[in-house]
């Protein structure tokens, strides 16, 4: 690579880690505090919850990339414009590849990281965080309840505990269970305690409040009740997995016997072809930015910033995959739609690239010209200042 070309590498990736650090903060913060409740609900310890927020992380890199090196180009490229770096190098007669190769090896680098992400690192992120957080709930009441405090266990079910002792005993309890929209239940219960299996909680010596839509309330008292908790725990002790949790050897050959791929097949269609089209966003944004951003601009030509410009079709484009990837769960055929429009955008790209190197070819003689001239006003402006009836 010459000396140049590093020069350009280093400023537009200096620039692009600038504009990619703060941004994937941002968002990383907003994601991890919405899982907040992973410790306000389950007890966990701030190490927990530090390990859940760095799984979250790969999640978030594929999507942040792009529109970052979209900044860095723009920005890198604005500012050589503004100090005349372009102009020199077109009045140099230099080729155009000398801003055109370093981008684009960085653009494609960047490629080639974001499909790694996405298909090697992600999923297995994903699956971890799930079977962090079943984990984590997995043995909610006997374990995880505060005393004297009202925890919600699910839509419509809450616990409160006025003591926990050894050996799984629970002492004041109080449950409402709402999730029946035929009638409430209320159960109160002097003592109480999880089975080994934690598939039910056994209640002594309480009464339970039944209250139907109508307003009619009827007590139960009970020396001994069982409450079961079997559907609560199996589905908080176990990860399901969905599509966007696979990796690239399910979705390519998935297994007709998994029972979430049985019934949603039309999701793991999506998901392969989001994934097979997302990974080469950065390298198309970059060839945008080039078409926008790479050639050198009076600076009396009123055009918006082409940072403005090139985020506008960068978030148009990636709206159009969303959409199209969506379809593809219900549609088959947004398949090609899919490919087309990512296709179709790099062929513009490439060509308007190419029109506008072709109608740059003339700008060295130009510039030449113009600098001469330039040089010969000063010149005689120079001679005119030292002559005897010139002005100082």
């Amino acid at each position: 690579m010459k000396l140049f070309e590093t020069y350009i590498v280093r400023r537009v990736g200096l620039m692009f880690l600038v504009a990619l650090l703060p941004v994937l903060a941002i968002i990383w913060t907003t994601q991890v505090l919405q899982r907040i409740n992973l410790v306000t609900d389950s007890g966990q310890s701030i190490g927990s919850f530090a390990k859940l927020a760095t799984l979250i992380l790969p999640s978030i890199i594929p999507i942040v990339l792009p529109f970052a090196l979209v900044i860095g180009i723009t920005q890198s490229l604005t500012a050589m414009n503004n100090d005349s770096e372009l102009t020199v190098i077109e009045a140099a007669g230099a080729n155009r590849s000398i801003i055109i190769r370093p981008i684009m090896l960085l653009a494609v680098v960047i490629s080639i990281f974001s499909f790694f992400v996405d298909n090697m690192v992600e999923p297995k992120a994903k699956v971890a965080a799930r079977q962090m957080v079943a984990a984590a709930y997995a043995d909610l009441l006997s374990t995880v309840i505060e005393e004297k405090n009202f925890r919600r266990i699910e839509d419509g079910l809450y616990v409160q505990i006025s003591q926990r002792l050894s050996g799984r005993v629970l002492k004041g309890l109080f449950v409402a269970d709402s999730r029946d929209p035929a009638f409430d239940l209320i159960y109160y219960a002097k003592e109480g305690a999880v089975d080994p299996s934690g598939t039910s909680l056994l209640m002594k010596d309480g009464e339970v409040h039944r209250k139907t839509p109508d307003g009619n309330v009827s007590v139960i008292k009970f020396d001994s009740y069982s409450f079961d908790l079997s559907d609560l725990t199996q589905n908080r002790g176990q990860a399901t997995l969905r599509a966007s949790d696979r990796g690239l050897g399910f979705l390519l050959n998935p297994d007709a016997s998994d029972q979430d791929f049985s019934a949603k097949p039309g999701t793991y269609r999506a998901e392969l072809h989001r994934r097979l089209t997302d990974w080469a966003l950065p390298a198309i944004f970059a060839l945008f930015s080039l078409v926008i951003a790479g050639d050198a601009r009076s600076h009396r030509e009123g055009r918006l910033h082409p940072m403005v410009t090139a985020l506008t079709l960068a978030f148009a484009l990636r709206w159009a995959d969303f959409y199209a990837a969506n379809q593809i769960e219900n549609n088959p055929s947004f398949v090609a739609v899919l490919y087309g429009i990512n296709v179709a955008a790099a062929l513009i790209a490439i060509i308007l690239l190419r029109r506008s190197k072709r109608s740059n070819l003339s700008l060295p003689l130009r510039n030449r010209l113009t600098n001469l001239w330039l040089g010969v006003q000063d010149r005689i402006s120079a001679a005119v200042r030292r002559s005897p009836g010139g002005s100082a």
